[in-house]
């Protein structure tokens, strides 16, 4: 698997268990008491709203071969320790396991 592909199965993991893997649960009732205005009207209105032609560009997009200095990288095996992660989700914990 290339590197790129381990970032975005990583990045798209971390999603999952971030969104999955909690569990809320409200445990008080908030109070708000939100301040109570009176409006009274001063003068009847009429909207006319502007109307707008708009012409937007053309975008093609095609590829073409170019010729580009590009750098090359040398790899070599080393081991190396590495994060092990275990996630316990808010379910598993309720159930004791």
């Amino acid at each position: 698997m290339k590197t790129g592909n381990r970032m975005q199965v990583a990045a798209i993991a971390t999603i999952v268990v971030a969104l999955t893997g909690c569990d809320v649960e409200k445990t008080k009732d908030g109070d708000v008491a939100l301040p109570q205005y009176e409006v009274s009207k001063t003068r009847e209105g009429d909207v006319t709203l502007p109307e707008y032609k708009v012409t937007t560009p053309d975008v093609t997009v095609d590829r073409k071969e170019v010729e580009v200095e590009v750098p090359t990288v040398a790899t070599e095996k080393r081991t190396v320790t590495v994060p092990d992660i275990d996630v316990t989700t808010a379910d598993e914990k309720k159930a004791g396991r």
